[in-house]
């Protein structure tokens, strides 16, 4: 299956470039525009989003008729009740789950259609996600675990070395880079796995709930990992949280009530 793909809206201050580092603006689909030599991030764009589970009752809808716009390098926050729809929203939009019905546009590539395959290409060329569950393998340090994403993507040893190191100091925890997961606090566990989520370089960073485990502070400064990291690697963040402080300080804050967009 080919990809169906719009044109990238260009981000402000930088040119696009295709996967061979060529210098030609106006990239397409999940071709790697760059801010500084970065990737930018990607504009999301849906329309009329639902989706529905199969229950021995009968289809449960948990996303109905949703609209969202997030610009390219966005910044925004979902809100609601447990069973809103949240998480699967962020499924939908990072490719765990393909589209049901509606449309959905990310950095110019067309959900509808994805399948199998397809929609793992879109997730490596595209996302990182951060769960609330850390998802850290305990036998390895927090630097073999940031380095394990670029293993799986075919990275060579050198360069996934600099870029975990890179990442970590990042974080603020390059002097914690040998120590597993059982010898690290819940904040800085997390924070070693948003600089995995960073590894590959994704141009959507999508947190699921990223602080529900921590307490306040190491909340805060899960949170201010996560903006810090948008800012520094120009990547479009969206994050799903019941905590309305923290979903505060996104200049877009999107609320969902019973699969429905509220506000």
């Amino acid at each position: 299956m080919r990809w169906r793909t719009r044109a990238d809206p260009p981000v402000p201050g930088s040119a696009g470039r295709g996967p061979g580092g060529g210098g030609s603006t106006g990239t397409t689909g999940w071709a790697a525009s760059r801010v500084n030599g970065r990737r930018g991030g990607v504009a999301i764009s849906v329309r009329g989003l639902t989706h529905r589970y199969r229950t021995p009752t009968g289809p449960l809808v948990v996303l109905d008729d949703v609209d969202l716009d997030v610009p390219a390098t966005g910044y925004a926050a979902v809100t609601g009740p447990s069973g809103a729809g949240k998480s699967t929203l962020l499924s939908v939009l990072g490719g765990l789950e393909p589209l049901q019905e509606g449309v959905a546009t990310v950095g110019g590539t067309d959900l509808c259609g994805l399948h199998g395959d397809d929609l793992a290409a879109f997730r490596r060329a595209t996302v990182g996600f951060v769960f609330q569950h850390f998802g850290l393998l305990e036998p390895l340090t927090a630097a073999e675990n940031v380095e394990l994403a670029g293993a799986l993507a075919g990275r060579r040893p050198g360069e996934r070395r600099r870029r975990a190191a890179e990442l970590l100091e990042g974080v603020g925890l390059a002097d914690r880079a040998d120590h597993r997961p059982l010898q690290l606090s819940g904040g800085e566990r997390q924070r070693v796995a948003i600089a995995r989520a960073l590894a590959n370089r994704p141009r959507l960073l999508l947190a699921d709930e990223p602080t529900g485990n921590l307490d306040e502070g190491s909340a805060l400064s899960v949170i201010e990992a996560l903006e810090r990291s948008r800012e520094e690697h120009g990547c479009t963040l969206v994050v799903v949280t019941h905590n309305r402080g923290l979903a505060a300080r996104a200049p877009q804050c999107v609320a969902l009530d019973r699969g429905r967009r509220v506000s």
